[in-house]
């Protein structure tokens, strides 16, 4: 999947924009900002960390990136329009075409094969079987998992469940690739081979937002923000990092 790559100090319009984003959680009389003013853009072909303590809000961030949630207040512009407003049904379409997602926990259906499962978000969106095929052979291709399309999540280790979601991530060639925490369940080797995989998606031209505590791969990113108290509260930018993280495929 390729994105139009740009130079650091963006001339283009962003991919996308959160603008003044508020999120308040109301339980019981209790209200919860999870997300405070959030100001935020990600251009195309950026590789972009969110960092902070549990509770911090840096989950919030990606669910109403991803379209999982909505704002309270703000608005949130993607691929050039305005998304925030969107009906339930409307947002499922966006997403689907739009976003892929990585989760901690790989959210992979049992009872679907590899190669179902990562076809299924082609399924979701009508496409023709014939067409579906060669886009799901390509994705498991590119996460080294082919030899292993018939087998069930049941018959995988935690790493090849999640190279079998990155495939489910980029099979339908979204915008942008959302990881919440794709490190989570696995062990240092597997999850050093996932960010490695991750880092050559992005030195191929996919658009990537990860969310992760850890530091070390905080810094594979080209730009690290900092959530603190549903507050963006720091960022930095390496223009330089990752050109030769990883070779083409």
């Amino acid at each position: 999947m390729q994105t139009e790559s740009t130079d650091h100090g963006h001339t283009k319009e962003p991919l996308l924009v959160l603008d003044n984003v508020t999120r308040v959680f109301t339980t019981r009389d209790v209200e919860t900002h999870a997300l405070k003013d959030a100001h935020l853009e990600i251009h195309a072909g950026e590789y972009v960390a969110v960092s902070g303590p549990s509770g911090s809000g840096k989950s919030t961030l990606l669910s109403i990136l991803g379209l999982l949630d909505v704002p309270t207040r703000g608005r949130y512009r993607l691929a050039g329009s305005e998304v925030s407003g969107l009906s339930r049904s409307a947002r499922s379409r966006v997403r689907n075409e739009r976003i892929g997602f990585i989760f901690q926990a790989f959210n992979l259906i049992d009872e679907l094969n590899v190669a179902q499962n990562v076809e299924l978000v082609l399924r979701y969106r009508g496409m023709p079987r014939a067409q579906r095929q060669p886009r799901v052979q390509e994705a498991l291709a590119s996460v080294g998992m082919s030899h292993r399309a018939r087998h069930f999540p049941s018959q995988l280790s935690g790493g090849q469940q999640q190279r079998v979601a990155v495939a489910r991530a980029v099979v339908g060639q979204p915008s942008i690739l959302l990881a919440d925490e794709p490190t989570g369940n696995l062990d240092s080797h597997n999850g050093e081979a996932v960010m490695d995989l991750l880092d050559e998606l992005h030195a191929a031209g996919t658009t990537i937002c990860i969310v992760t505590h850890d530091t070390r791969y905080v810094s594979r990113a080209k730009r690290a923000i900092k959530v603190l108290d549903g507050r963006i509260v720091d960022e930095v930018a390496w223009p330089k990092r990752n050109t030769n993280a990883s070779t083409s495929r």
